[in-house]
């Protein structure tokens, strides 16, 4: 009888202990799922900076490490799929939780928690095929939003400009030369401008020969009101503005970069010798207050490549000499409100990446900023220069009442119908310039160009665009003939 209580007892306790033990695994299993389905998949995480940047002017072969928080700000936990962008062909290497590589699946955040991604960067600055700017990404995939921090590093040794302001429309900037602040740019190496370069009210910019300047995608230089920019190339040594990305790969990428933008100032500013190309707009002169009577002075200078205009000025006095405006997705000179002075400019406009309406060269004397239209005198006086590209009609004018439109074009060479119009003299309708070559901007003139020897004398003018004597009788445009000169600027 005994033995058979305890047998009974034993089997009622491990039936017990049984049910015990299923019911603990089926609330486990049970937690677990309702665990697994309370990730949240649409969460907008949190990061302690959004740009990662590595700004140590490298000069060796090295590698730095940088860290950045991830914060989870849910209640709820998340899981991650972490990858850099740049995969196996970055510079770049990320550890999470300890373990180094390039992706991570299943990477757990609990609510209201983070953890911190370690990222090493290995990079030889003497290594000239290194872009200026090594970036990459780190992404973040949550299973409904995607995120991710930017990488920059320096890839080869150089001057950098890093933002360290942003205004109110967030733009990053750096103050070049502030107020009373004379800032003089060298030769010795390249200059790389990651955001905006500007110089201040008062300030002043002063550029050697043979400066080359690289600027990343979405920055430009920036010469605030009262600012003030001297650009002083020569023919053998002009100074070069360009992107970044030097790679033949974005050689037809045509707005790598912003552009040079100048206000308003009391002090003439000055670009000589200069090559300007691959940007959104290749100089954009603007009053942000007022008028004022100081002169943007652009000699000898090239400015091409540009995804919108080559040259764009609101309410400016702007004086060219000199210069090759050529290959740009709009307008290549567009001149609203002002004072103009053009002599022995070649514009030449043959955009071939998208249809092109805009006539090559616009004059208004009005201009929209926002919703507000300003009217204003405007006056041009266009010498010995070519305007022409595949439109039919390459000038346009156009006046509302107001203000004053005066425009004079003596001996230049136009796209364009022919006109008994006072506003043109002496020039020549539809005659082909005969460059060497359209197609590669080579904008020279071949030997029975009828722009050759057709120009005004008088203007004082003794040599081209490239430095060489101008004879007697000048040219139309801004290159002297010279038989197989091969001299182009590049």
């Amino acid at each position: 009888m005994v033995e058979k209580h305890i047998f009974s007892f034993i089997k009622t306790s491990i039936l017990t202990m049984l049910c015990g033990l299923l019911c603990a695994v089926g609330c486990l299993l049970s937690f677990n799922s309702c665990h697994r389905h309370n990730y949240n998949t649409d969460v907008k995480l949190v990061f302690s900076t959004d740009t990662l940047m590595f700004d140590t002017v490298f000069t060796t072969l090295t590698s730095v490490t940088r860290s950045f928080t991830v914060f989870n700000p849910s209640k709820e936990p998340v899981k991650l799929d972490i990858f850099l962008a740049g995969g196996g062909q970055s510079f770049y290497s990320i550890n999470v939780d300890g373990v180094s590589g390039r992706e991570f699946h299943e990477v757990e955040i609990p609510g209201h928690d983070s953890i911190f991604v370690f990222v090493k960067v290995n990079i030889d600055p003497g290594n000239q095929n290194n872009p200026f700017l090594v970036t990459d990404s780190v992404l973040f995939y949550n299973t409904n939003r995607r995120q991710a921090v930017q990488l920059v590093s320096f890839g080869q040794d150089a001057h950098y400009i890093l933002p360290d302001h942003h205004n109110i429309s967030s733009m990053p900037y750096c103050i070049v030369a502030h107020e009373h602040e004379h800032t003089h740019w060298t030769n010795d190496k390249p200059w790389v401008i990651y955001g905006w370069a500007v110089v201040d009210s008062l300030g002043k910019l002063t550029i050697d020969p043979g400066t080359r300047i690289y600027v990343h995608s979405g920055g430009g230089i920036w010469v605030y009101r009262y600012g003030n920019i001297q650009v002083n190339g020569t023919a053998d040594e002009p100074v070069y503005f360009a992107g970044d990305r030097r790679e033949s790969f974005f050689s037809d990428d045509y707005a790598q970069w912003g552009y040079i933008w100048i206000n308003e100032g009391r002090e003439d500013n000055l670009i000589n010798n200069a090559v300007i190309t691959n940007s959104a707009t290749g100089i954009r002169l603007s009053s942000l207050l007022e008028y004022l009577n100081n002169k943007t002075i652009i000699q000898n200078t090239i400015i091409q490549n540009n995804k919108d205009f080559g040259v764009f000025a609101e309410a400016a006095n702007l004086e060219m000499t000199n210069c090759q405006i050529s290959n740009n997705g709009s307008a290549s000179v567009v001149l609203q409100v002002g004072d103009y002075t053009l002599n022995h400019v070649t514009v030449g406009n043959y955009f071939a990446q998208k249809a092109r309406t805009d006539p090559a060269f616009i004059l208004h004397n009005y201009y929209t900023s926002g919703d507000i239209t300003y009217v204003g005198n405007t006056n041009l006086t266009c010498n010995n220069s070519i305007i022409y590209g595949y439109l039919d009609n390459e000038f346009s004018a156009s006046k509302r009442n107001g203000a004053d439109l005066t425009y004079t074009l003596r001996n230049c060479l136009l796209k364009q119908e022919a006109s008994t119009e006072s506003h043109f003299v002496n020039c020549l309708f539809n005659k082909n310039p005969l460059f060497v070559s359209s197609y590669s901007q080579d904008l020279e003139l071949m030997e029975n160009s009828p722009a050759i020897d057709a120009g005004m004398e008088g203007l004082g003018i003794t040599t081209d665009l490239l430095g060489r004597m101008r004879n007697g009788k000048p040219d139309i445009g801004a290159y002297e003939y010279y038989p197989a000169s091969g001299s182009k600027r590049k």
